[in-house]
């Protein structure tokens, strides 16, 4: 008996946690969606308290399509925004820093062992 009862409880707690899943998914795509009206996106989240599971059913078979292109356009638009995050602080590549130093090296404001260092540390 204790065997069945455990196995009961973990189909259980598996299924609960599928559904806060969902529902997170939902109230993320629901705040989300530019093109809802604010009442539709209540009346949504007033549904998803009182019929949760019937809700959650509902909403991925009537939006599913449209939830999963905002999803997608969102990581594509946040992947977007970290790599130009991540070309502005970089700096400069090497060869820019060397083309930089070569230039203040010819204009005669760095000295030639200052250059070699500058150059060294780009190649780094």
């Amino acid at each position: 008996m204790l065997f069945w009862e455990t196995l009961g409880w973990m189909l259980w707690a598996t299924v609960f946690i599928g559904y806060l899943f969902a529902l997170f998914a939902i109230i993320a795509d629901l705040f989300r969606d530019r093109g809802l009206n604010g009442w539709w996106k209540a009346v949504w989240v007033v549904f998803l308290i009182f019929l949760p599971f019937l809700t959650v059913l509902v909403y991925l078979i009537a939006r599913g399509q449209g939830m999963a292109e905002r999803s997608s356009t969102a990581a594509r638009e946040s992947a977007e925004a970290t790599e130009s995050y991540i070309r502005e602080v970089a700096g400069k590549t090497a060869t820019e820093e060397i083309e930089a130093a070569a230039r203040l090296r010819d204009a005669g404001a760095i000295s030639s062992e200052e250059f070699d260092r500058l150059k060294a540390k780009a190649l780094a």
